[in-house]
């Protein structure tokens, strides 16, 4: 009896600068030592003739594309997409490192068809020690997976881009990533949130949360600070309600809706540790769920009313 062919992948990992080399490097050289060999590996500079060269010139055996869509991460990631010919897309951010087994767990779940996309658990990997302040449920705020995410594989509304794979077919069916709605500057868009949703959407496809396929993600110093965290969640507040409006109400704000629920019991669970003399830090960490609350908040707030002041008078939302 022969056995079932196995999918080939194409990582791609998209850079901007090169600040990050060293970083991208570590990424490289753990997209070439997964136990799934990966038929590709591609990266995408992003509108950096200089980087780009040397890329070219160090990164041997790696694929090295230049963006061809205008700056910004999602026309960055399309341009690697697109040039792949397997059957599945993996993406990897320029900072982070796989582990060994990373690609073979995403790839597990693609034996039912109805599976479009499958995203690996995610660890944050701190330049310093990690706040005392931060909340677990928060850890998306540097890029991590976050408590109340599944424990074991599991069905799930959306990944990230730092760590997914998808189905070829369906990715190019939709589009790819929306181009112009994405990580640029200041700027910060759930693109990859997005792209969940139009994939999903088309046939009733399917993501999957396989938490044991993990990759480390590099959290610089700066991204430690209390002011980074506020700004973070205030972008995210702000970008979902962008996404929210671009899907036209197609698609709800569910998953957020029930993760805000949750968190008042973050919030007394550490208020009763701190008071029960376990630490003054689960105090601190319970001040962090209130100030990024209401900084995702504000932030929803101000993109609301931006949206409604960029609608001439008398058109129809």
């Amino acid at each position: 009896m022969e056995s079932t062919p196995r999918p080939a992948v194409s990582i791609v990992i998209p850079t901007h600068t090169e600040q990050r080399w060293s970083a991208l490097v570590r990424t490289v050289a753990s997209a070439r030592s997964q136990t799934y060999a990966p038929a590709e590996i591609i990266v995408v500079v992003d509108h950096n003739p200089a980087l780009f060269r040397r890329a070219r010139r160090d990164l041997g055996g790696v694929t090295v594309l230049e963006n061809l869509y205008a700056q910004g991460v999602s026309g960055n990631r399309n341009t690697g997409a697109f040039h792949t010919s397997t059957s599945l897309i993996a993406f990897l951010d320029d900072d982070t490192v796989a582990s060994p087994d990373w690609l073979a767990g995403l790839v597990v779940p693609f034996a039912d068809p109805k599976v479009v996309g499958t995203g690996g658990g995610i660890h944050p990997a701190w330049a310093k020690a990690e706040p005392r302040w931060m909340p677990a449920e928060f850890l998306w705020a540097v890029g991590g997976s976050y408590a109340g995410m599944p424990t074991t594989t599991a069905p799930i509304r959306n990944v990230w881009s730092a760590s997914m794979v998808v189905r070829r077919e369906t990715f190019l069916a939709v589009g790819g990533f929306r181009t112009g709605f994405g990580k640029l500057g200041n700027q910060n868009r759930p693109e990859d949130t997005e792209l969940c949703l139009r994939m999903s959407a088309l046939g009733g496809g399917q993501w999957i949360y396989v938490p044991h396929a993990t990759i480390r993600h590099e959290v610089p110093a700066t991204h430690s600070t209390f002011g980074f965290f506020l700004r973070r969640c205030y972008a995210e507040g702000r970008g979902k309600v962008a996404m929210a409006g671009l899907l036209d109400g197609s698609q709800s704000l569910g998953s957020e809706q029930d993760y805000l629920r949750s968190l008042p019991r973050a919030v007394f669970r550490n208020l009763a540790a701190a008071t029960r003399g376990r630490g003054a830090h689960h105090a601190l960490k319970a001040g962090g769920v209130l100030a990024g609350v209401a900084a995702a908040g504000f932030g929803g707030v101000v993109e609301t009313v931006t949206a409604r002041r960029a609608v001439p008078a008398g058109v129809a939302r």
